[in-house]
Formats: structure tokens, C-alpha cells, sequence
């Protein structure tokens, strides 16, 4: 909970939820660096929405082996609660602590909600981080697939992040059966938070003078961590692109994540002096995005990316900002089309960048609707109510 995706991703759930009168008790492990630096606000954030916010320290390496642990760890904490507090349901979200869930579902014969996130397993293995070719690797890739079935299979009710990967669990043989109990809930946004309403010109020139923005400068922006799914070379190469066309473009990246590498790349391409890397805290994301004529963002397009939901879309055309994404991630591609909410790429080459640029017309779009589009999919008032109603659902019948 104390990682920025944790409170964008998870609290404002959960916290939600309560609202509505549910009794939530949340399990999380927590990095000890990050956990030191924000656990009183997580802390003051459960107290005031009557969550019972039970953390437990994550552990890194050595890999597996630190996993098991952590697992293990969980399941004695969550077992213990379960005898404690006779819970309705258990809302997994992700693979590993669906481990637990389905557990308690087999023990205590508690409901069990996967809230997948994503196919996981084959996330691993097309991000690079589970080799086929490793013998250890290969088992527990192959552990985690059985498992997978298992999860889809006993689950009292799933929730998928895209309508792609909706269809794609659905088409297997073993879902025949189960396919319809499947509810697609994206990754919303904050639309309280994220509102260009709430950006004026003066916070806005204050950005500027910080960033050394000039008045007549294009800012192309990027929101987010950089690593194994973001495109970071192709998108430094579509800037460079955007220079031939708005020769006073600027590239903001507003991250706190691979800053050396940021800069290493630019020069490789002589264009740092016209990079600008701040990382920031989430309430002043809003205003920094707000600097922006045009946000990119490059998913790489595997297999296991057609189950995820990126967050930073809904973000972006809240704030009413058209964006460039590239097609095969998610519904990303869909909802940009079906909303007119910018431009998606297919080709990502210089001749494909070339031939994006000759579309742009940023005075075509509207920052209202927009920010309309972003509300109709992916508001967390939405996703809260989506949630809240599975719960009923899943406890109508329990005692």
C-alpha cells in the first residue's frame, strides 16, 4: 500500500467500499524502505475508512525461495483472521495471493474472488523474468499455469481488467463451462484528483517556471515507471520525430523510476537539452500533466498484454489531453477509437511516426469530452459500484 500503486490502484477501492458499509480487512506486503517513509499515511488513510490494514514486509531475494516465504507468511496471518473474524469473502488480487484465497475457499469454504490483474505467469516469461530454458524457471512457470486453472476454475466469481482478456479466458476449453462468471473492471482513475478543472494558469506557469517551459514550447509528455513493458528507445524516437514538425518540443517525463537511463538514451539521440525528467508525489501529478499538448505512452504488445488495463490512459484524457498509444495492449487501442481520444499506431518505425504526425491536429479535440470518455470506463465511482456489487452478490446467501 505504500507504493504509488498501491494507493492509486488499491485504497481508493477499498476505501469506497467501505463507504458503502462494508468491513474490509487488507493484507499487504510492503517494501521496507517505502513502508518506513509512508506508513503513517497509509495508516491514517485505514483509520479514518475504518480499514483494518494489516501489513506484512515483502521480501526480494533470493528469488523463489524469498516468495515462498512471503506466501507462507500471508496464509498464517490470513488463517488466523479467518478463524478470528468468519469472513464472507476473499478478494484476491493477483496470482500469488490467490494462492491463499483459494486455500481459505477449500478450508473454511469462504468466497473466493480472483481479481487476476492479468495473465501473470505469461507475463513473467514475456517480460523476460521466467526463462523457459531454466530448469527451475520452467517448473514454476508450469506450476503457476496449473495453478492459473485452478484459480479460474474454483473461483466463486473472476474479474478481468480487459474486455480482450475476457474473450480470451473464455475460449478456453476448461471456461467452457464457467465463461460467464467473469466481470471486466479496467483500472480507473482518481477523476477527483485527475480534473483539468482544478489546474489554473497560475499553478500552470508555476509548472513552467520550475521546468523552465516557455510559454510557446510543445510539450509531448510521458506518465509512469519505465522498465520491462515501456517502450522507452521507441518513444525517445518518435520525439525525435514530433522535432521535425514542432522544432520547439519539449519531452516531460514525469517519473521517479531509471532517470540515468532516460538521459543515457537522449544523448544517444542528441536530444537531452530538450528532456525534462521530474519525478512526483501523486498530488502533483494533475498539474504537471496539465503542462502537456500531447501524452505518449509504447506497451510492448505480447500475449500476456492483452489482459492489461494501463492506468495512465484513463489519467491522460481525464485531464482532457489527447495521446498517442500503440495498438495490441489491451482495449487501449478500442477505447482511443471509440472515444476519439487520440492517435494508435501500428507500425512503430520512423515511416510509422512520420505518418502519425501528418494526422495530428491537436485543435480537433475537445478537452470535455475527453475527459467524458474517461469517466464513461474507467471512473472509480464505477469501479467501486462494480466491486460492491459482485460482493453482494458473492454474500446474499452467507450466514
Amino acid at each position: 500500500m505504500t507504493d504509488p500503486l498501491g494507493q492509486s490502484q488499491v485504497l481508493p477501492y477499498i476505501c469506497g467500499l467501505s463507504k458503502l458499509g462494508f468491513n474490509l480487512t487488507l493484507i499487504s506486503c510492503e517494501k521496507p524502505n517505502r513502508y518506513e517513509s509512508n506508513k503513517a499515511v497509509i495508516e491514517k488513510i485505514c483509520s479514518e475508512n475504518g480499514i483494518d490494514w494489516r501489513p506484512l514486509m515483502y521480501h526480494k531475494s533470493p528469488p523463489i525461495l524469498s516468495t515462498i516465504w512471503d506466501v507462507n507468511q500471508i496464509q498464517k496471518l490470513a488463517y488466523r483472521l479467518e478463524e478470528e473474524k468468519s469472513f464472507c469473502l476473499v478478494h484476491c488480487r493477483g496470482y500469488i495471493s490467490a494462492l491463499i484465497g483459494l486455500g481459505m475457499k477449500r478450508r473454511y469454504g469462504t468466497k473466493f474472488l480472483f481479481d487476476m490483474r492479468g495473465l501473470w505467469a505469461d507475463e513473467k516469461v514475456d517480460g523476460g523474468a521466467w526463462k523457459l530454458d531454466h530448469l527451475i524457471y520452467n517448473w514454476v512457470y508450469k506450476f503457476f499455469k496449473k495453478k492459473e486453472r485452478e484459480f479460474f476454475t474454483h473461483a466463486d466469481h473472476v474479474v478481468s481488467l480487459t474486455e480482450r482478456g475476457k474473450k480470451e479466458i473464455q475460449s478456453w476449453e476448461y471456461m467452457q463451462g464457467n465463461a460467464e462468471n467473469i466481470t471486466v473492471i479496467p483500472c480507473c482513475a482518481d477523476m477527483d484528483l485527475f480534473d483539468y478543472h482544478t489546474i489554473n494558469d497560475k499553478k500552470k506557469n508555476e509548472w513552467k517556471l520550475k521546468l523552465g517551459i516557455k510559454e510557446n514550447d510543445f510539450i509531448l509528455s510521458y506518465l509512469g515507471s519505465i522498465g520491462t513493458w515501456y517502450m522507452l528507445e521507441e518513444m525517445l524516437d518518435f520525439f525525435v520525430v514530433l522535432r521535425t514538425k514542432y522544432a520547439n518540443a519539449k519531452f516531460l517525463f514525469i517519473t521517479h523510476d531509471e532517470h540515468d537511463r532516460i538521459r543515457t538514451e537522449a544523448v544517444k539521440r542528441r536530444i537531452e537539452q530538450h528532456i525534462i525528467i521530474r519525478p512526483a508525489s501523486r498530488d502533483n501529478v494533475p498539474g504537471l500533466l496539465s503542462l502537456s499538448n500531447l501524452s505518449l505512452f509504447f506497451i510492448r504488445p505480447t500475449y500476456s498484454k492483452l489482459a492489461s488495463s494501463p492506468t495512465k490512459q484513463a489519467e491522460i484524457m481525464a485531464m482532457g489531453i489527447p495521446l498517442v498509444c500503440n495498438a495490441g495492449v489491451g482495449d487501449t487501442d478500442v477505447l482511443v477509437k471509440k472515444y476519439e481520444a487520440g492517435y494508435v499506431l501500428t507500425n512503430l518505425t520512423v515511416q510509422g511516426y512520420s505518418s502519425i504526425l501528418n494526422e495530428i491536429n491537436l485543435s480537433q479535440f475537445d478537452k470535455s469530452k475527453l475527459r467524458a470518455g474517461a469517466l464513461d470506463y474507467a471512473s472509480l465511482i464505477c469501479g467501486v459500484r462494480s466491486y460492491a456489487a459482485i460482493y453482494e452478490k458473492l454474500c446474499a446467501n452467507v450466514s
